[in-house]
C-alpha cells in the first residue's frame, strides 16, 4: 500500500472528518425540511480528499487569482459545499449552515455565485457546471501561454468538478466533454459521482449506454474507482489525473447515495428530500454519530479542515512572491495579467472603434459588427471566442490572432483556420455546432477571470443555449454573445431560420442587455456599451442584410445607443403629433415613412430604441424627453413579436409586428408581405392620429 500521504489509507481524523461534512448537511437539510441530503452523504469522501490534500486555495482570499478552482456541477447537494467551505474557513459561519434555503442566508438551495464566498458560478440545472468547467480550463490554459515565462509560472492552476449521473445525462455535458477533449484540456478533472440514481429512479430506467466509451471516444482519460469510501483508491485516481497533461480526466467513482441511512441508502428517497427525524437518527447510530448537538463539529475534524489557512496562505504568499519576480522581469506582461484580471479597459480603448461614413447602400450590421471586433482586438488583447462554426456568416473571426487549439493539431486539419498564430496563445475558438456548450464555456471563461469572452450563431437558435445566458445574467458574469440573421429579412431559408420571438424573449431575462442596433455606427456604439458594461451578460442582435448607414448630418449622433434610446430625427414645425419607434433594420423603414408623412405636413418624430434595458435605466426626465407624454400618437416598428411594446407605445399607440413564422423566400418579399413597406407604416400611422380609414 503506498505510504504517499496524499494517498494513505484513511486515518481515524479523516472519517471524523469525512463524518463531519455528511451529518452538517443532512441536519441542514433537515432543519430547513427541504434539500437533497443523498449527495452529500455519498459524496463526502471525495470532497474532502480533494480539498483537505489536492485543492489548491486560500479561504482567506477566494479571489486569488492562481487558485484552483472547484466547480459542483451537482448543484443540488449544494450542503456539501456549505460543508467544505465553512469548515476550511471561509467567510461562512455556521449560522448561515443553520439558515440553509432561509430568506436572505448565503446558503441557497443551490449554489449562486456572488452569494456565498468560493462559489466560483451558479449550478443547479444539470450539466452547466460541468460546461463552465471546461471554460474554466480553456481561460487558464490560454492565459498560461501569454503570460508564463521560463522560471515564472505563473498561471498554473487545475479545474475540478463533481458531477453526477444526471449531469451526464444532459447533453450539454457531451457537447463540453467533446470540446474539451479535442482541446486536450490536460488540467481539466472530473469527480464523477457514479451512484446510478437519478430524483425520480434509478438510472437503469433510461440511461444504459457506456459512459466510460462515450468519454474515452472524446479523447478523456478514465479512471475507475470500486469504492467512494476508499481514500486511497480516490488518492491514486487523483494524481494519475494530475499527472495525465494531454487528456482530461473523468474519475468515475461508485458511491452508494444517503450512505449511511439504513432505510435510504442506494434509494431514490435519499435524493431529494430531508431524511426524516427517525432515519436521521438511525443513519447517526450506524455511522456513530451522537445524536447531539445538531449541527456538531468535533475539534480534531475543524483542525484539520482548517489547515487550509495556513496552507492557502503559504501558497498564496509564494505566488505574490513569483509575481513580484514576474514584474521585475516581464513588467509590461505582469502590466497586461493584472488589467486583464481587473476586469478594467485600456485607457483610451475606444479610441479604436471605427466610424463609418453615410451610405444609402449601407452594410448588414453583422459586417459592420466584424469591422469593430477587429479592431478592438488591436487594443484588449483579452478578447477570446468565436462562434458555433459559423465564423463566416457571423462575421467574428479575429483576423491574424491565431486559433486557440492543442499542440497535436495538424497542418493539414487547418482548412477554415483564421491565420495568425495557432496553439495554446489563439483567441479564436472554434466552439464546432454547439451552441448550449458554448455559452456554457463562456459563463466558465468570464468567471475564471482575465479573458473577455464573446461567442456567436443565429438569433434562432439563442432558443439552443438560453438556459446557460439565463445563468450568465444570473450570476452577473459579463459575456458578449453576438446574435445574427436577427429577423424575417433572412429570406429564403424560411422560418426555421427566421426569428420571431426571440428578441422578446431575451428582453424578458433580467440584467441581460438587449442591443439592436440600426446600422454601422450604431454597432459600434453598441460594441462599446457591452464592453463599457460591468457583470452582466450582453446580446448584440444583427442583421444578415445590408441596411443603410445614416448620414449622421441629418440624423442625431450614434452616441445615443449608450442610453438605449433617443431622438433620431424631428419632425419639423414644434412638438412632433406622431412619434415611429424602431430598432435595427426597421429605423430606416421608419425614417422614410417619416419622410412622406412630412410631405403630409404631419411633424413625426423618429426615435431609435436598440437597448429597452438601457433606456429604462436613464432618468424619468430623460425618458419623456424622448417620449413625450403629450405625443400619445405612437407606432413602434419591429420585425419581431411585438410582445412588450405596448410599454412604450401606451394604450393609444399600436405596434407593427411579426405575429406568424414567416416565409421561405427573399428577404424584401417576406418583410413586404408582412407589412414591413412605406405604406403600411403611413397607414397605421395616419390611422393613429385619425385621418386614415
Amino acid at each position: 500500500m503506498s505510504k504517499d500521504p496524499l494517498i494513505a489509507p484513511a486515518t481515524e481524523t479523516d472519517e471524523l472528518c469525512i463524518n463531519t461534512l455528511r451529518f452538517l448537511a443532512v441536519d441542514a437539510v433537515q432543519k430547513a425540511n427541504s434539500g437533497h441530503p443523498g449527495m452529500p452523504m455519498g459524496a463526502a469522501a471525495m470532497a474532502y480528499l480533494l480539498w483537505s490534500r489536492f485543492l489548491k486555495h486560500n479561504p482567506r482570499d477566494p479571489g486569488w487569482f492562481d487558485r484552483d478552482r472547484f466547480v459542483l456541477s451537482a448543484g443540488h447537494g449544494s450542503m456539501l459545499l456549505y460543508a467544505l467551505l465553512h469548515l476550511t474557513g471561509y467567510d461562512l459561519p455556521m449560522e448561515e449552515l443553520q439558515r440553509f434555503r432561509q430568506w436572505g442566508s448565503r446558503t441557497p438551495g443551490h449554489p449562486e455565485r456572488g452569494v456565498t464566498p468560493g462559489v466560483e458560478v451558479t449550478t443547479g440545472p444539470l450539466g452547466q457546471g460541468f460546461g463552465n468547467a471546461v471554460g474554466m480550463a480553456m481561460a487558464e490554459t490560454h492565459l498560461a501561454a501569454r503570460f508564463n515565462r521560463p522560471g515564472f509560472r505563473l498561471v498554473d492552476h487545475h479545474t475540478y468538478v463533481i458531477a453526477g449521473d444526471g449531469d451526464l445525462m444532459e447533453g450539454v455535458v457531451s457537447e463540453a466533454a467533446s470540446l474539451a477533449g479535442h482541446l486536450r484540456l490536460g488540467k481539466l478533472i472530473c469527480l464523477y459521482d457514479d451512484n446510478s440514481i437519478t430524483l425520480a429512479a434509478s438510472t437503469s430506467l433510461s440511461f444504459s449506454e457506456d459512459r466510460a466509451g462515450r468519454f474515452r471516444s472524446f479523447g478523456w482519460q478514465v479512471l475507475e474507482v470500486e469504492d467512494g469510501n476508499d481514500l486511497t483508491a480516490l488518492g491514486e485516481a487523483l494524481e494519475a489525473a494530475r499527472a495525465e497533461e494531454e487528456r482530461p480526466s473523468l474519475i468515475m467513482v461508485r458511491t452508494r447515495i444517503g450512505f449511511g441511512s439504513p432505510a435510504k441508502e442506494g434509494s431514490f428517497e435519499a435524493h431529494g428530500a430531508p431524511l426524516g427525524a427517525e432515519e436521521v437518527l438511525a443513519a447517526k447510530k450506524r455511522l456513530s454519530w451522537p445524536d447531539e448537538p445538531l449541527f456538531l463539529v468535533p475539534a480534531p475534524a475543524l483542525a484539520r479542515f482548517r489547515e487550509a489557512l495556513e496552507q492557502g496562505g503559504a501558497r498564496q504568499g509564494a505566488w505574490e512572491e513569483l509575481r513580484e519576480g514576474y514584474a521585475a522581469q516581464y513588467p509590461e506582461e505582469a502590466a497586461e495579467l493584472a488589467l486583464a484580471i481587473s476586469g478594467e479597459l485600456p485607457a483610451g480603448w475606444e479610441e479604436v472603434l471605427p466610424q463609418f461614413p453615410a451610405d444609402a447602400k449601407g452594410m448588414a450590421t453583422r459586417a459592420a459588427s466584424g469591422k469593430v471586433l477587429n479592431a478592438l482586438a488591436s487594443r484588449l488583447p483579452q478578447l477570446f471566442g468565436g462562434s458555433a462554426d459559423l465564423n463566416p456568416s457571423t462575421v467574428t473571426a479575429l483576423a491574424g490572432k491565431g486559433d486557440f487549439q492543442s499542440e497535436a493539431w495538424q497542418p493539414e486539419d487547418r482548412q477554415g483556420a483564421v491565420g495568425g498564430v495557432w496553439g495554446r496563445g489563439g483567441a479564436n475558438v472554434h466552439f464546432g455546432v454547439r451552441e448550449h456548450g458554448m455559452a456554457a464555456v463562456m459563463n466558465g471563461l468570464a468567471a475564471h477571470g482575465g479573458i473577455l469572452p464573446f461567442g456567436a450563431t443565429f438569433l434562432t437558435f439563442s432558443d439552443y443555449l438560453r438556459p446557460s445566458l439565463r445563468l450568465a445574467a444570473l450570476s452577473d458574469l459579463k459575456v458578449i454573445h453576438v446574435f445574427t440573421h436577427d429577423s424575417i429579412a433572412v429570406g429564403e431559408d424560411g422560418p426555421t431560420h427566421q426569428p420571431v420571438e426571440h428578441v422578446a424573449s431575451l428582453r424578458g431575462i433580467p440584467r441581460l442587455l438587449v442591443l439592436r442596433p440600426c446600422d454601422a455606427n450604431e454597432t459600434a456604439f453598441a460594441w462599446r456599451a457591452a464592453l463599457e458594461t460591468r457583470n452582466r451578460p450582453v446580446a448584440l442582435v444583427l442583421s444578415r442584410q445590408a441596411v443603410p448607414t445614416l448620414d449622421r448630418a441629418t440624423c442625431a449622433a450614434a452616441e445615443g445607443v449608450l442610453r438605449g434610446g433617443y431622438v433620431l430625427a424631428e419632425g419639423d414645425g414644434g412638438t412632433p403629433r406622431l412619434i415611429l419607434i424602431a430598432t435595427g433594420s426597421e429605423v430606416s423603414l421608419a425614417l422614410r415613412a417619416r419622410d412622406r408623412l412630412q410631405e403630409e405636413g404631419i411633424a413625426t418624430r423618429v426615435v431609435s430604441m436598440p437597448c429597452w434595458e438601457l433606456f429604462d435605466e436613464q432618468p424619468r426626465e430623460y425618458r419623456e424627453s424622448v417620449l413625450p407624454p403629450e405625443v400619445p400618437a405612437r407606432l413602434a416598428i419591429e420585425a419581431g413579436s411585438p410582445l412588450g411594446w405596448h410599454r412604450y407605445v401606451g394604450s393609444a399607440g399600436a405596434v407593427l409586428g411579426v405575429e406568424g413564422f414567416g416565409a421561405s423566400a427573399p428577404g424584401e418579399v417576406v418583410l413586404s408581405e408582412y407589412g414591413f413597406t412605406v405604406d403600411n407604416v403611413c397607414r397605421l400611422a395616419l390611422q393613429l392620429i385619425g385621418r386614415g380609414a
